[in-house]
């Protein structure tokens, strides 16, 4: 049987924390209360967004948050800078156009109401993403009133299909869609029954197309940032998962580290007090028993120097090559404990047959039963401690009593709580309480696969 010296844990390095800095265009998302962030402030988790996105404000590092299925008003209250130039360099190119590709007969020709009615259509995109439907009912008018002006339509409709686009790929409610369509329907018809030229097949197959392009290709653009936006939020939503895990895993490992250091150095430290006052009042009359204290105070001392640094090398591997892996503890290793015990004063029985546990299991055990003993040397200073333990079926079963009178229910301290946790953790269970004669700790855990020892 193995069971782990003094000094020894099974405590696996913390996750690595490393520093957090603020970038432009970071999401934040809430967290619990009690959590810290990378920045040292309470409440926040920062992710790094892709670059270039804009948002409602037209400032990069913004999310529209579309998400599929939402029927939005456009998230803008203010034209977007892009659209400013958007409107104005259509609107100049209008009367470029219009000056350099006139019309003949049956068309008026291009005079400055003509280059007027050519460049404002294009003014109203500036609004397209703040009032799409307002500035697609402009442009669509001024449309009509161009064609009854007499002026051709060469580049006076491209404004009314951008600012359709638009409200197809800012829009999914069926109502404004359908509102819509109807302007440019409208502005369709009057395009045709005011047109000086001749309206056939061929004109009416470009608009169709036109109508074909703005609308399905408005729907596409919606249902592409809408498909991004629910990637995005997925990305989100498990990157928080992964910092929550990655937090409670590291709280769960300084939880481990902190019973470490209470089972190990609380030992040591209770050991090394009662022996140094048993060795103050005997040195006069039994020097040699003052001497041989003060020679296990020496050894516990080291002891715990050892495993303070070994569990630092566990923190930090990188210091000194790799991880040292502890040994298992043995019989022997129960009997230095007891030793130990007995030189303090006390009195302790040790019964311990042969068991068979996993490594880990065996280590759980030596640190249940030290944290134990440690109990009994705090709360009492005399009576005998007896140790039971055995091997029965697939069960390894440890028994400390601490024998006396007069024990109360006790109240859950650290002690318990940790060797409550480690023999949860190897899938046993541990009672403590008040019994007749005493009280007692027994822990039971599994032992390894196939054994079967009494």
């Amino acid at each position: 049987m193995r069971i782990p010296r003094p000094g020894e844990a099974d405590v696996p390095p913390p996750p690595g924390e490393t520093g957090e800095s603020r970038d432009p265009g970071e999401v934040r998302l809430p967290r619990r209360p009690d959590k810290i962030g990378g920045s040292g402030k309470p409440g926040e988790v920062r992710l790094p967004r892709r670059p270039g996105e804009t948002g409602g404000s037209g400032e990069p590092g913004e999310v529209r948050g579309f998400l599929p299925g939402e029927d939005d008003t456009p998230r803008r209250s203010r034209p977007a800078r892009v659209d400013l130039w958007l409107a104005g360099g259509l609107a100049v190119g209008s009367v470029l156009a219009s000056l350099l590709a006139t019309a003949g007969p049956p068309y008026r020709e291009t005079d400055l109401l003509g280059l007027a009615l050519a460049a404002a259509p294009a003014l109203f995109l500036i609004w397209r993403q703040v009032l799409p439907l307002l500035a697609l009912t402009a442009a669509s008018a001024l449309l009509v009133v161009n064609t009854a002006a007499g002026y051709a339509i060469t580049v006076a409709q491209w404004p009314s299909w951008i600012a359709l686009f638009t409200l197809f790929s800012l829009h999914r409610g069926r109502s404004r869609r359908l509102a819509g369509a109807l302007v440019a329907a409208l502005a369709v018809g009057g395009y045709v029954m005011l047109d000086r030229g001749p309206v056939g097949s061929f004109e009416l197959s470009g608009v169709t197309m036109c109508f074909l392009i703005a609308t399905i290709g408005g729907d596409a653009a919606l249902s592409r940032r809408a498909y991004a936006a629910a990637a995005e939020a997925r990305l989100l939503g498990e990157a928080r998962e992964r910092t929550m895990l990655a937090e409670r895993v590291l709280a769960e490992e300084r939880a481990r580290l902190a019973r470490e250091l209470h089972d190990a150095l609380g030992h040591a430290v209770n050991v090394m007090v009662m022996q140094a006052g048993v060795g103050r009042r005997v040195f006069e009359e039994n020097p040699a028993f003052g001497h041989e204290a003060l020679r296990h105070i020496e050894t516990l001392g080291r002891g715990a120097l050892d495993e303070l640094d070994r569990l630092l090398r566990v923190l930090n591997p990188a210091v000194d090559g790799a991880e040292r892996v502890p040994p298992e503890p043995t019989t022997a290793d129960l009997a230095e404990l007891a030793g130990r015990v007995r030189a303090t004063g006390r009195e302790l029985e040790l019964n311990a047959r042969e068991v068979d546990l996993a490594p880990s299991g065996a280590r759980a055990l030596y640190r249940i039963l030290q944290e134990a003993v440690t109990n009994a040397l705090r709360h009492t200073t005399s009576g005998r401690i007896r140790v039971d333990l055995e091997q029965v079926g697939g069960e390894v079963r440890l028994e400390v009593t601490n024998e006396g009178h007069g024990f109360l229910t006790p109240t859950p301290g650290r002690g318990l709580v940790n060797m409550r946790e480690r023999a949860r953790i190897e899938g046993g269970d541990l009672e403590a309480g008040p019994v007749a004669g005493g009280f007692s700790v027994r822990a039971t855990l599994p032992g390894r696969a196939g054994a079967a020892r009494s």
